[in-house]
């Protein structure tokens, strides 16, 4: 699904005109963006959750050259599902299946 088919179904969901559902869709990603350059969380209950992960500088090499370089310090959204939405793409439909027998890490 891309942006514009995103702005299409909310403003046949929500029976608005298309610039006024854009106008939405656009806050509320330009909120989560600000949020996240802030370093703060953002949950999403059933859906999952985003949050600004800092990734040290490290030496890497050029795969062309071989050339050792320095990749500078780093911070890059990082996106976790959350288990609802995980059952749902799974196929599990609108409940989430329960692990039977599993403990997490094993």
């Amino acid at each position: 699904m891309t942006k514009s088919e995103l702005i299409d179904e909310v403003a046949l969901q929500l029976d608005l005109p298309r610039k006024r559902a854009e106008q939405v869709v656009r806050l509320i990603f330009d909120d989560m963006c600000r949020a996240l350059a802030r370093g703060e969380r953002i949950e999403i209950r059933g859906f999952g959750s985003f949050r600004a992960k800092r990734y040290p500088p490290y030496s890497g090499r050029n795969p062309k050259t071989g050339r050792v370089i320095q990749v500078d310090e780093k911070v890059l959204p990082v996106f976790k599902v959350g288990k609802e939405l995980r059952g749902r793409v799974n196929g599990a439909g609108e409940t989430v299946p329960q692990a039977v027998g599993r403990r997490r890490g094993n």
